[in-house]
């Protein structure tokens, strides 16, 4: 880890920048191919929890459903003796439990209209805008210079885009879960770039590697924290409640954005910070 921040710290500005870009441009070229999976509360449909009135597997219960409410798209996540079953359109209640009472019991249902998914969407959209809006005028509303404002910007641009191309090659659904994930991650990336922008810019003791290094030490260890408990929930939803989707999609989404601001921070705000200071762009 030392011989790492040494490395990071005191390597050549330019190769460091180049990097999160690079990653950043092939996964928007992704995201624009393949586009985003939508969750139930975007592309509308049913989602009902049931209770197995006799063994089945998630194959046989996803068939049932097709075959008996004659529908196409059906996904059903297994725990246990609980099942949860994602059905693309819209479904009654009354219909599901006459044509299935005999298999499942339902514990819950929630159904999402076009309608209700249009206005998430909108509403999705307008906060991430305001989210961004507000982090940029704030930003550079407490160091009144634009270069390093336009690093952290940048870098959590970088963050956001490279978490976004993620959740499209790994197929994590954007849903109102993963959006309050990506907004975490916008108030996350936003901190670490502060501080390390900080410690750069504001203090005076030592030299700018020496500053870049105390920086990167409390930072990185911050984030590393931050992903192993993320690691650790992901790994605990998948084994023993698989049923949590909104948890799984929160901790996956995480782990993305926080391996992603690593590099956008750490190499890329570092590295446009570095190049500022020694062309003497801050006293």
């Amino acid at each position: 880890m030392v011989d790492i921040i040494k490395y990071i710290t005191r390597k050549s500005h330019k190769p460091l920048i180049v990097v999160p870009i690079i990653l950043m441009i092939i996964a928007l070229a992704y995201l624009s191919v393949f586009g985003l999976n939508e969750g139930i509360e975007l592309k509308g449909g049913t989602l009902v929890t049931v209770e197995l009135k006799h063994p089945m597997t998630e194959t046989e219960i996803s068939s049932t459903v097709a075959q008996k409410l004659g529908v196409s798209d059906v996904q059903t996540s297994l725990s246990e003796n609980t099942a949860t079953i994602t059905i693309s359109g819209d479904v009654d209640v009354n219909e599901f439990e006459q044509k299935l009472g005999d298999d499942f019991k339902v514990l819950s249902f929630k159904s999402v209209g076009a309608l209700l998914s249009d206005a998430a969407m909108t509403q999705i959209v307008y906060a991430l805008l305001f989210a961004f809006v507000f982090m940029s005028v704030t930003v550079f509303f407490v160091f009144r210079d634009p270069v390093p404002s336009l690093a952290i910007i940048l870098s959590c641009l970088c963050n956001i885009s490279i978490a976004i191309g993620g959740m499209s090659i790994f197929g994590i659904p954007i849903s109102i879960a993963s959006v309050g994930a990506l907004l975490m991650l916008i108030g996350y990336g936003v901190d670490t770039d502060i501080l390390l922008t900080t410690r750069l810019l504001k203090r005076q003791m030592g030299s700018i590697e020496d500053r870049a290094e105390d920086a990167c030490k409390t930072g990185i260890t911050l984030s590393i924290a931050a992903l192993a408990s993320m690691v650790v929930l992901f790994i605990v939803v998948k084994l023993f409640i698989p049923s949590a989707q909104v948890l799984d999609d929160i901790s996956a989404v995480l782990i993305i954005g926080l391996l992603s601001d690593l590099l956008s921070t750490w190499l890329m705000n570092l590295g446009i910070l570095k190049w500022h200071l020694e062309r003497g762009g801050h006293n």
